[in-house]
């Protein structure tokens, strides 16, 4: 570290009892509190004359089912928690923007009363509730990463049933009702849209709203999200991204947010944005400014415990990332994994979701974002985001087993792990580790065997970060790692440095175990 003044090392540490943090060459301190008999040995090993790029911080996007929240006592304070991350740089995913209701959320349900017709059937405007939602957002220096989704009950082909009640336990297809339907009228679809941007542009002003991310829909590929064919989808966003640019011809457009990698949904999607006759316009081609896709993991209940499987959600990593390479006219586009999770439903409960209160949701984070970033290497590709579809419910009990980052405004050891995100910037640096299991372990059979113990660690102006993590697929007690930490070629100036370590385990850092 060359600039003058304090030096500062940051150790961020999720499960371990680090032995020594050390400076090569320099003599090592006594060990830390936590080495024990039952313990294995791990060197780790920074080198701080090895920059990979810069570590962009793809952790700060996070998203819910349920946009009403946002605005409830217990949401507010989450907004003002992330948003303190890192102001004005995190953004906020939700679906049902445009669903017809009064704003009373429910489990995967949520609406603004954005659209209805009178009795002419003439579009009818109300941006209230959604106003409310966005001026939450921005008050609390998160900015919206907008979902164009999903039919208002006026514009659906098929608007009854419209509400759904479904609640843990039901069948998971019964939330797909008359919002997951084509619009009658794409003419009053695309004029919606249009006079949304523009409302928002008017009300937030330009140079606001270009800082916004701006999707169509959700999982079109999933039979859930969506009653239509493939090509009535294409249709849909195409005549969606069109207004966008109408009402805002510099918005940040993209999409599709498929589920998964996205399969022949997405390289059709993919050969139509680039070479297809839009829909809206009747020219070749859709305006694409980044591209989305969600990749989850599998978790099973296997011999009375949880087993995670970070394997299913670095897999669907590695085929979205490939399909957009393939691509030369998309490969540098920027990416966001716009749903980035250990499971598929954060509404949903069972044993299997078991781990979501624990430290385990926490390593498993830890160590899933740093292969995101090798993954990016490997294919060339350039991601900028990977959202935590997460939040919190309001009015729940306390820690129900909901993936969210807080519950009744008590905060989970796994946003802890964000905070210490957001302490990192500058420089991805070279780090090896005598525990890491390697990517492409991972990819073939998860973490399954030996624990994965390893590190991502950033080097800035007068500070560098080292992110420790002890992680294994299976919620099992096992033994601790003692971990011994080595610095390389630093460029130390003269005076004084100051080491600070942050960990999540189970006596800091976690709430969760003081409740239980």
């Amino acid at each position: 570290m060359t600039a003058r003044g304090s030096a500062k090392l940051l150790v961020l540490s999720l499960g371990l009892a680090i032995g020594r943090a050390t400076a090569a060459d320099a003599p090592a301190g006594p060990p830390a509190e936590g080495g024990s008999s039952g313990s294995f040995p791990v060197s780790i090993r920074v080198d701080a004359a090895s920059p990979r790029g810069e570590l962009k911080p793809i952790w700060r996007f996070f998203g819910a089912d349920e946009p009403n929240y946002a605005t409830m006592k217990d949401g507010r304070r989450l907004l003002a928690e992330l948003g303190q991350l890192r102001p004005q740089q995190v953004y906020f995913r939700a679906h049902n923007l445009l669903c017809t209701g009064d704003g009373t959320p429910a489990l995967k349900w949520g609406s603004t009363d954005i659209y209805t017709e009178d009795a002419a059937g003439r579009p009818v405007y109300d941006w209230k509730i959604v106003d409310r939602i966005f001026d939450t957002y921005l008050a609390r220096g998160v900015r919206p990463y907008a979902q164009v989704g999903f039919m208002p009950q006026a514009l659906s082909i098929k608007p009854e049933p419209y509400q759904h009640a479904w609640r843990p336990g039901l069948n998971y297809s019964q939330i797909s009702t008359g919002w997951a339907y084509p619009p009658k009228d794409y003419g009053k679809w695309a004029g919606l849209v249009y006079q949304w941007v523009t409302h928002c542009v008017q009300r937030y002003g330009r140079r606001e709203v270009e800082q916004w991310y701006w999707e169509v829909w959700n999982e079109a590929n999933a039979a859930v999200y969506w009653h239509g064919t493939p090509e009535e989808f294409y249709k849909l966003h195409d005549f969606a991204i069109d207004a966008v640019r109408r009402a805002l011809p510099t918005a940040r457009v993209g999409g599709p947010d498929v589920a998964g990698a996205g399969g022949r949904f997405m390289e059709n999607f993919l050969r139509h944005v680039v070479s297809g006759t839009n829909y809206a316009t009747g020219r070749i081609g859709t305006p694409t400014d980044f591209l989305s896709f969600h990749a989850k993991g599998a978790p099973t209940f296997v011999d009375g415990h949880v087993r995670l499987g970070m394997a299913a959600q670095l897999r669907e990593i590695d085929r979205g990332f490939a399909m957009i390479a393939a691509i030369p006219e998309l490969r540098r586009k920027p990416i966001v994994i716009g749903e980035s999770d250990p499971d598929g439903c954060a509404a949903c409960q069972g044993p299997h979701l078991g781990y979501r209160n624990t430290t385990l949701y926490s390593s498993y984070t830890a160590a899933s974002f740093a292969r995101k970033h090798l993954l990016a290497d490997r294919h060339g590709v350039n991601l900028e985001g990977a959202l935590t579809w997460a939040f919190e419910f309001e009015d729940q009990p306390y820690f129900a087993g909901f993936r969210v980052l807080a519950s009744n405004g008590i905060d989970l050891p796994v946003l802890n792990v964000f905070r210490m995100f957001s302490r990192m910037s500058g420089q991805r640096l070279a780090v090896e580790s005598s525990a890491e299991v390697a990517l492409d372990a991972i990819l073939r059979d998860g973490v399954r065997g030996a624990p994965d113990v390893s590190a991502l660690a950033s080097l800035a102006p007068r500070q560098l970060a080292v992110m420790l993590w002890h992680y294994h697929d299976d919620d099992l007690p096992g033994p601790a790692a003692q971990v011994t930490l080595q610095l390389e070629k630093l460029a130390v100036a003269d005076g004084p440095a100051r080491l600070t370590h942050f960990r999540i385990d189970d006596f800091r850092s976690n709430a969760f175990a003081v409740w239980k």
